[in-house]
């Protein structure tokens, strides 16, 4: 008896085929609500504007 005889990879491969359709039937119904149509992105809001008499003005006379 060897560790990897050929019928291992079969055996192998024959679960991962069945395990594939097991999973894929069970998506199935899934795969039509999902298709649905693309989204929109919201407009983006505006911030409030600062009052006037929280602007710093410059000073004059003064180097940059």
């Amino acid at each position: 008896m060897r560790l990897f005889a050929n019928d291992l990879y079969r055996n192998f491969a024959i679960g991962f085929v069945i395990a594939a359709i097991g999973v894929g039937v069970a998506n199935a119904e899934q795969v039509g609500d999902e298709m649905a149509s693309p989204a929109h992105a919201a407009e983006a809001p505006m911030a409030p504007l600062a009052a006037p008499e929280f602007l710093i003005a410059p000073v004059t006379g003064e180097a940059d």
